[in-house]
């Protein structure tokens, strides 16, 4: 191999290992008062949907945006409002994880995430008898 070779080889190492530094892939949640104090930015907010306030979606009238309360683990408040329809599991959903920007009053989300409550919760043994009923039956 020539020296230009080698001396390429190693340039373009330490560009992809610069690259990889830099990326900022920890991800982390913010809280209300974080994604309020930071308008316009991007954010990821996990929070509990107020089920004593009502869900605003009216199909019929627009099918496409649906909005209510979420509050954080602190206790801060912000309205969401989602513009792409219903979203499966939301009246279920121990927690959400919202990803958007918050803008003017309301936090603009793009993408929801639900967090079911577990089917294992009430009986902690259940757990452990469907692992051995998957086991004993090949995971059928």
């Amino acid at each position: 191999m020539k020296v230009i070779h080698i001396a390429l080889l190693v340039l373009i190492a330490a560009a992809i290992a610069l690259l990889i530094s830099s990326l900022d892939t920890g991800s982390s949640y913010s809280s209300i008062a974080e994604a309020k104090a930071n308008p316009g930015k991007f954010v990821h907010v996990s929070v509990k949907m107020d089920k004593a306030v009502p869900v605003e979606f009216d199909p019929l009238k627009n099918s496409n945006y649906l909005s209510f309360q979420a509050v954080d683990s602190t206790g801060q408040r912000m309205k969401v409002v989602y513009r792409k329809g219903e979203i499966p599991n939301l009246a279920i959903s121990e927690r959400l994880v919202l990803k958007g920007r918050y803008e003017a009053g309301q936090f603009e989300c793009k993408e929801v995430q639900t967090k079911c409550p577990s089917k294992y919760k009430d009986d902690p043994k259940a757990a452990s008898k469907n692992a051995q009923h998957n086991a004993a039956t090949g995971g059928m």
